[in-house]
C-alpha cells in the first residue's frame, strides 16, 4: 500500500457548483456577508453535495476510533495507561459529554476499537470486532505497529468510511477515545511541520501537571528522533510513531474524501491524522472542517498547515469528539439558511423589460429629432 495513490483518487468539491451557490447567495434577501461564516459554510456544503440549493444535513454520524498507546505508561496522560476502554464504556452508557450531546442532537455514535488494551469480552462485539492489535507500541523506544498492522489499520479506516458512505451518512463528526493518543499526535505534527517537541506538547484533555508535561515533551522528543528518518513514507511514519487508531483515522479521512463525504474534525488527534492525509493527497483537506480549537498547540499547528479555520473556540478541552459535535448545529444552520432564505424579487423593469425598451425608444426619438 502507498498512501500517495490517494492523490489521484481525490477530487476537490465542485468549483462550478460553488460558483452557482455564490451567485444564488447574492440574490437572497439578506445582503451578502451579513451571515458571516455561515455563507461560506453553505457554499462549501453545496460544492461538496454538488447541489444548489444545498441539501439539509439529515443523516450525520459520530465516528470514534479507540485505542491505547504504550507511551502512556510513561505518565504522559492524566488517565492511567490501558484505560481507554473505560472511556468507551462510559460513552456507550451515555455518561460522557459526547454521549450527552449526541442524545441532545439525535446523532448516532459509532465506536471502532482499533487498539484497545483490554479483554474483548469487556465491550460489545460490534465495537471490538475490528481490533488490529491490543495496544500500540511505546513510540519513544519502539515502533507503534508493524508494517502489516499499519496497512491493516489504514484499510480498516477505509472500510468504515465506505460503510458510512454506503449507508447514507451525509456528514461525519470524527473523534477519538484514546489514552496516550495526544503524545503520538504531537509527534506526527512535529515531524511533518519540522518543529521541536516543546512547540507541540500540550496538556491533553485531562489537563496534566507540569511534571507530566515534561515527561510528555521528552517522550515526543525521543519519538521525533525515530520519526524523522521515515518522513518520506506516510504509512511507515504511522507505523513508527502513530498507532492503530491513528492509522485507521487517516485511512478513514482519505477514503471519506474519495467518497465525497464531508467530515468535521475534533481535536489534536484527528488534526494530526488529517495532516498525514494531506501529505498523501493535497486535495483531501477540502472535504474537512475543523470543528473547534481545542487549545492543543499541535492542533493549531496542524490546522494552520492545512489552512483550516476552526468553527468554534469555546475552550472545550474534553476531547472525544465533543467539540466537533458542538459545531454540527452551526453547519446545519448554514445549510438551512442557504436552502430556505428567499431570493429578492426582480425589479419591475427587469421583469418585463419595459424600462429598457422605453430607454431605447427615447434614445431613438431624440436621434430622429
Amino acid at each position: 500500500m502507498n498512501l500517495d495513490d490517494f492523490s489521484d483518487l481525490i477530487e476537490r468539491p465542485d468549483g462550478g457548483v460553488r460558483r452557482d451557490a455564490e451567485e444564488r447567495r447574492e440574490r437572497m434577501v439578506v445582503p451578502p456577508g451579513a451571515l458571516g461564516r455561515l455563507d461560506e459554510l453553505g457554499e462549501w456544503l453545496s460544492a461538496a453535495q454538488q447541489s444548489v440549493p444545498v441539501k439539509a444535513i439529515e443523516r450525520p454520524r459520530v465516528v470514534l476510533f479507540a485505542g491505547d498507546h504504550g507511551v502512556a505508561g510513561l505518565g504522559v496522560s492524566g488517565r492511567a495507561a490501558g484505560s481507554a476502554h473505560e472511556l468507551v464504556r462510559a460513552t456507550l452508557e451515555g455518561a460522557t459529554p459526547l454521549a450527552v450531546l449526541a442524545r441532545q442532537f439525535s446523532v448516532p455514535v459509532r465506536i471502532v476499537d482499533a487498539a484497545l488494551d483490554c479483554d474483548p469480552e469487556l465491550l460489545p462485539e460490534s465495537v471490538v470486532r475490528h481490533r488490529v492489535r491490543r495496544g500500540s507500541g511505546r513510540i519513544d523506544v519502539e515502533d507503534a505497529l508493524t508494517a502489516e498492522e499499519a496497512e491493516r489499520a489504514v484499510r480498516l479506516g477505509m472500510a468504515i468510511a465506505d460503510e458510512e458512505a454506503d449507508s447514507g451518512t451525509d456528514l461525519v463528526v470524527l473523534g477519538d477515545l484514546s489514552v496516550g493518543g495526544t503524545t503520538a499526535a504531537g509527534t506526527l505534527v512535529a515531524a511533518l511541520c519540522g518543529t521541536d517537541a516543546s512547540v507541540v506538547t500540550g496538556r491533553g484533555g485531562a489537563n496534566i501537571d507540569d511534571l507530566a508535561w515534561m515527561r510528555k515533551c521528552a517522550a515526543i522528543r525521543d519519538a521525533l528522533r525515530r520519526a524523522r528518518p521515515v518522513l518520506g513514507d506516510q504509512l511507515e511514519l504511522l507505523a513508527t510513531v502513530g498507532g492503530a487508531d491513528l492509522a485507521a483515522m487517516t485511512g478513514f479521512l482519505l477514503q471519506c474524501a474519495v467518497r465525497k463525504l464531508p467530515v468535521i474534525l475534533d481535536g489534536v488527534v484527528s488534526a494530526a491524522c488529517a495532516l498525514v492525509g494531506q501529505r498523501a493527497a493535497f486535495r483531501a483537506p477540502d472535504w474537512w472542517l475543523a470543528g473547534h480549537a481545542s487549545g492543543e498547540p499541535a492542533q493549531a499547528k496542524a490546522l494552520d498547515r492545512m489552512a483550516l479555520n476552526p468553527l468554534l473556540d469555546h475552550g472545550v478541552l474534553v476531547g472525544e469528539g465533543s467539540g466537533a459535535l458542538l459545531a454540527l448545529p452551526l453547519v446545519r444552520a448554514a445549510a438551512a439558511l442557504a436552502a430556505e432564505l428567499p431570493e429578492r424579487a426582480p425589479a419591475a423593469d427587469e421583469e418585463d423589460g419595459t424600462g429598457e425598451e422605453a430607454d431605447r425608444s427615447g434614445t431613438a426619438d431624440a436621434t430622429d429629432g
